[in-house]
């Protein structure tokens, strides 16, 4: 859509246009619902990381024949993945299998109050890790210089928005949002936020939202479909 920030990308890819399409049926099984979203996201993920990380080069290693080559290491070196509760977490497992090594994962647990729809903040991890073998620090335990919120579903955006804020005021020095559907509205209102720092690349995006916050035509509630909550 044109119209949108530039900071916001919206995948092209047919596979996964088609995926999304039988992510939106409500026919689709809780089971489908998952391998769904995590196809979804290893698509996503190929492409926002591919133009938003870099490799290096790294030590000289030995192939099992012998002979050297000069290794490859990811960069910015360290990363973390930040799962919006509880639908982010259904993304978690795409993004750890493209990256090439452990990153730390932490957790933000948002909620949009039902009356306002304004965001709530009721659980929060992102701590100074300390730095251990294979995680994504440095040796001062500060904050990840690159933050990858994964976050299924972008409608009003103020959750959104506030994750962005908090890995901001953390030390975050970017962040990628990666979302499967947003709304117009919403995505553009994220993606203000903290634009110099932050991208969002979303599988597709509904021009509207229902008087209740939910995108039209969408995809329903992703944490119900995926935890069997639905009617709860």
């Amino acid at each position: 859509m044109s119209d949108l920030p530039p900071n916001v990308h919206i995948s092209q890819h047919p596979c996964l246009q088609v995926k999304l399409s039988q992510l939106r049926s409500k026919s689709t099984s809780p089971r489908d619902v998952k391998a769904l979203i995590h196809d979804i996201s290893l698509i996503l993920g190929c492409e926002a990381l591919a133009k938003t990380l870099s490799s290096a080069p790294g030590p000289t290693d030995v192939t099992p024949l012998g002979f050297e080559f000069p290794s490859q290491q990811l960069a910015p070196e360290t990363i973390s993945l930040v799962p919006i509760l509880r639908s982010g977490l259904g993304m978690v497992e795409a993004i750890q299998t493209l990256l090439p090594n452990p990153v730390p994962v932490h957790h933000l647990g948002l909620f949009r109050e039902p009356t306002t729809l304004a965001p709530v903040e009721y659980y929060n991890n992102l701590p100074n890790h300390a730095a251990g073998s294979g995680a994504s620090t440095d040796h001062s335990g500060q904050a990840s210089r690159f933050a990858i919120v994964l976050d299924p579903v972008i409608a009003t955006g103020g959750t959104c928005a506030a994750a962005i804020q908090t890995l901001r005021e953390w030390g975050a020095q970017r962040v990628i949002v990666l979302s499967v559907l947003g709304a117009a509205p919403g995505v553009s209102a994220a993606a203000n936020v903290w634009p110099e720092g932050t991208e969002i690349w979303l599988a597709g995006v509904d021009p509207e939202l229902t008087d209740r916050g939910m995108l039209k035509p969408g995809l329903g509630d992703v944490g119900d479909r995926l935890f069997l909550t639905i009617g709860k």
